[in-house]
């Protein structure tokens, strides 16, 4: 073989690579990063939100789209809900008509969406689609999203959860007061029926207790006063 043609064939083989290795270079600058749950929970009647989130490595610029589409459980149908290009375009016919609200923010990679007053028949599969050119390569995330009514079990764990923080600490503190005052009484009655001015145990108990009271408040009223003297004195 000439070297001349030898020269061209290893020329011609060097170009080759080089396309090959600018082909993946250019897949990889223009793929984009999507994140979004596989599943959601909602219940009928409360404001779900369907989380989408995306990783681009070009600026957003007013090309960006986003979609959202809905496919119904057991069918192959998909329906678009929702379309953002510089401004937000829900649905206005269909199921989703006035229940579809934009909730996410492009410059901080958010495309997520709510929906309002879902319903059983909201059940399906939903799919959150990003372009920003030059990257428009990505994967398509699905989320399956399943609503149901909240029962008896979830209100009435709610009900305890609410007596536990609320109603429980009040009834101690009122059996407490209710003991205390109910000693005293007895110990008034019993007093009134003896006729003796000799005090009981229990008197003294009380009159013990209702002292160290009186000294313990005697002695926060004094340190109280020590401290605002002191910040008087700092204070000039």
């Amino acid at each position: 073989m000439p070297p001349s043609r030898a020269a061209g064939g290893r020329g011609c083989a060097f170009s080759a690579l080089m396309g090959v290795l600018l082909l993946r270079g250019m897949h990889t600058v223009l793929s984009l990063e999507i994140s979004a749950d596989a599943h959601i929970r909602g219940y009928v009647g409360e404001k779900v939100k369907l989380r989408c989130t995306f990783k681009s490595s070009s600026d957003v610029t007013d090309k960006l789209t986003i979609d959202w589409t809905y496919r119904p459980p057991s069918s192959s149908r998909t329906e678009s809900i929702f379309h953002y290009q510089s401004f937000q375009y829900p649905t206005t016919a269909g199921t989703f008509r006035d229940r579809i609200s934009w909730a996410g923010n492009v410059y901080k990679g958010d495309a997520s969406i709510s929906i309002s007053n879902p319903t059983l028949k909201d059940n399906g599969t939903f799919s959150c689609a990003v372009k920003n050119p030059p990257d428009v390569h990505h994967n398509i995330p699905l989320t399956e999203l399943t609503i149901t009514e909240r029962g008896f079990g979830t209100m009435l764990s709610s009900v305890a959860l609410l007596s536990i923080l609320v109603f429980i600490p009040s009834a101690v503190v009122i059996v407490l007061l209710l003991v205390r005052m109910s000693r005293k009484a007895a110990g008034m009655k019993k007093r009134s029926k003896s006729g003796y001015k000799k005090k009981s145990s229990i008197e003294v108990s009380d009159d013990t207790d209702q002292d160290e009271e009186d000294a313990c408040m005697s002695r926060l009223c004094v340190r109280c006063a020590e401290c605002l003297d002191s910040d008087y004195e700092e204070t000039y």
